[in-house]
């Protein structure tokens, strides 16, 4: 996949492999750091949309921090923890935040 010196492939493509080598080992449970930061918008969602349906079709569970999703990206949220100054301000459907 490259080097520092020698780029072949984006970095999109790079997060999206990182992605799929957690998934490759089938764990019950997959935790992911920001896997849409750095990414355009319509790939960020594509990353949500893909993730989302990993989950229900799987039966697995995916925990991601998003900072600032877009709507559409957040739509894919089946359930929320909104964090603010380290404390939990809401925990629940990600439709029913008020």
């Amino acid at each position: 996949m490259g080097s520092v010196l020698k780029k072949t492939i984006s970095g999109g493509e790079r997060k999206r492999t990182a992605i799929g080598v957690e998934l490759i080992t089938d764990p019950k449970c997959v935790l992911l750091d920001e896997p849409t930061s750095g990414l355009d918008s319509f790939t960020a969602v594509r990353i949500c949309k893909i993730l989302q349906n990993y989950a229900r079709e799987q039966h697995k569970t995916i925990v991601c921090t998003i900072h600032q999703p877009s709507s559409e990206a957040y739509s894919y949220c089946d359930r929320l923890i909104l964090l603010a100054d380290g404390y939990v301000v809401y925990q629940g459907p990600g439709n029913e935040v008020g």
